[in-house]
């Protein structure tokens, strides 16, 4: 990866990991779902104005939008909402780059490499302890849907390789474009499952802080975030861009310490150092066995 993609990546990375507690900002003033129909909204509008629509069909802006936008979303601000701590869900959101890799060798015939499945074992064995001490700190419904929100994510990165196969595109538009798909879909969910009533009451009550994280949430961890991510992707396999979110749940345990407090348990600490080990071998295992040949 070249030295400025990779100074991109992880200056979006970490602007991912202070989202969490952005994200738990917003949600404590907005409910969820309604806060997702926001987020999308101040995305494209203004944006789209003025950034080019790239020239695709429908489907992939439909198919972009539900996964990397309805999907991940909607499963990741309820399970904050429900107190899955803000720090364990940057982690665990970053099963992504395994889900990426098991579903980029079904679509995308990417071949796995001996590293990769070892990376995938620990990554597991990690998560699995993470879900097993599920309680009043970690509920397992919330558990449960920032693993959905990690598929969905992941699901969007094969329909990123997919769109970057048909040739170049402009990354901010696809972004901003996408971004039309969401609002109707959170709209619907949030009248359904959170109600107009509360929909209007949080409406009347939006003050500074609720406004601050949505303008994080839509102009740094969206437009920003995702244009450079889906940059990344454009230009290298899916199978070596994603485990360069190693770095995210870092930022988002240190910051859901320092500003919320939250402490892990043993047992986190044990799935959180499995977890992160399985992203590294996922990520450097392949040198690491090169060189071992080598020598």
């Amino acid at each position: 990866m070249k030295p400025r993609d990779l100074a991109l990546a992880l200056i979006v990375l970490v602007a991912w990991g202070v989202n969490f507690v952005v994200v738990k900002v917003g949600v404590t003033h907005v409910p969820p779902l309604l806060l997702g129909a926001l987020r999308f909204m101040l995305a494209a509008f203004p944006a789209l104005l003025f950034v080019p629509r790239p020239d695709l069909p429908f489907k992939f802006y439909l198919a972009y939008g539900l996964t990397a936008s309805v999907g991940q979303f909607a499963f990741l601000f309820t399970a904050v909402q429900l107190g899955m701590p803000t720090g364990l869900a940057s982690l665990v959101l970053q099963s992504q780059a395994f889900f990426t890799l098991v579903l980029a060798a079904f679509f995308l015939k990417e071949h796995w490499g001996a590293h990769q499945l070892g990376g995938l074992a620990l990554a597991g064995g990690g998560l699995a302890l993470i879900g097993s001490a599920h309680g009043a700190h970690m509920p397992l419904l919330g558990f449960g849907l920032t693993l959905a929100a990690a598929l969905s994510w992941a699901s969007s990165n094969i329909i990123t390789r997919v769109i970057s196969a048909r040739g170049p595109i402009n990354q901010l538009g696809l972004v901003v474009w996408g971004s039309l798909v969401p609002p109707i879909p959170f709209l619907l969910m949030s009248a359904w499952f959170e109600g107009p009533e509360v929909m209007v009451a949080a409406l009347k009550a939006f003050d500074w802080e609720a406004m601050a994280a949505l303008a994080y949430l839509a102009g740094v961890a969206t437009l920003f975030g995702y244009s450079v991510w889906t940059r990344l992707l454009t230009r290298y396999p899916a199978n070596q861009v994603a485990p360069f979110s190693l770095l995210v749940p870092v930022v988002g345990l240190t910051t859901g310490w320092v500003v919320y407090n939250e402490a892990l348990q043993p047992v986190h600490f044990a799935g959180a150092a499995l977890l992160m080990l399985g992203l590294a071998v996922n990520l450097w295992g392949g040198r690491w066995l090169a060189r071992w040949r080598n020598t």
